[in-house]
């Protein structure tokens, strides 16, 4: 491995993705930060700088594979390549199934599955031939049912939780460790729209990062946590009848009286 090992972390403006860059500065890594909001990383940039690590700043979307491909040719360049790779870019509107829209779900899935797919794509050959090296993949314990209102989000990261194992099980014996991480409600820009009482074990966003990184750290298959959530979502939510969830479900949120959307028209 590298003098100072070298991550790349998707999505690194704010949230999950700006704590997890301090704190692995923290190491003295080096540390590529990739997002949409240039001035956001330019912060995020110095907090990585001011905590002993090394910056590389790359402005673009996950969801451009051509921006991709330029991206990790640019760490290429600069370092080498990458020993760890977080592909934590991901978005989460909520919706209600009444106002059902597909460009919605194609968007959510753009940024969600296929921008971990295409720093996958990139990542994969170099670490290969060096027969080392981590993909994690930052998912949800949404994955593990349709939640109410948030279709989109539960079904892409069911969609990056199966991909990432079947990715796994391909890569076993190379060298190269994939982690799927699922966390439950971590403070960010994405939870910050939500009402914190219909948050369940709500975690600081430091710890919520320590609790990830340490999994990652160990090379685990699956990363849970808050314990008490992942136990209830994975072990009793997940293996419920449909005829016992739906109905629960349903009693769980408030009821959406706005008229559902017009059928789409049909050419």
């Amino acid at each position: 491995m590298s003098e100072k090992t070298r991550v790349v972390i998707t999505g690194a403006t704010s949230g999950l993705g700006k704590e997890m860059a301090v704190q692995l500065a923290r190491r003295g890594w080096r540390i590529a930060l990739t997002g949409r909001r240039e001035d956001k990383l330019k912060e995020v940039a110095k907090a990585v700088q001011d905590a002993g690590g090394e910056a590389l700043i790359l402005v673009g979307s996950v969801t451009e594979p051509a921006a991709v491909k330029a991206h990790y040719a640019t760490i290429r360049e600069t370092w080498g390549g990458v020993d760890w790779a977080i592909l934590n870019a991901g978005i989460g509107d909520s919706e209600h199934g009444r106002r059902f829209n597909a460009e919605a779900v194609r968007r959510t899935f753009d940024t969600n599955v296929f921008g971990a797919a295409y720093w996958i794509e990139a990542v994969i050959p170099d670490m290969l031939r060096a027969k080392r090296g981590v993909i994690a993949g930052i998912a949800s314990l949404a994955a593990y049912r349709g939640l109410p209102q948030s279709g989109s989000y539960s079904a892409s990261k069911a969609a990056l939780v199966t991909l990432l194992e079947s990715t796994r099980i391909d890569l076993r014996g190379t060298g190269v460790d994939v982690v799927t991480v699922c966390p439950g409600f971590v403070k960010s820009e994405l939870t910050a729209r939500n009402n914190e009482k219909d948050m369940w074990f709500l975690l600081e966003t430091d710890d919520g990062v320590r609790r990830l990184l340490a999994g990652i750290d160990r090379r685990k298959r699956e990363v849970h946590f808050p314990w008490q959530l992942s136990l209830l979502m994975k072990y009793v939510i997940h293996n419920l009848p449909g005829c016992i969830y739906e109905p629960l479900a349903k009693r769980l949120i408030k009821r959406d009286k706005r008229p559902a959307a017009p059928a789409p028209t049909r050419a």
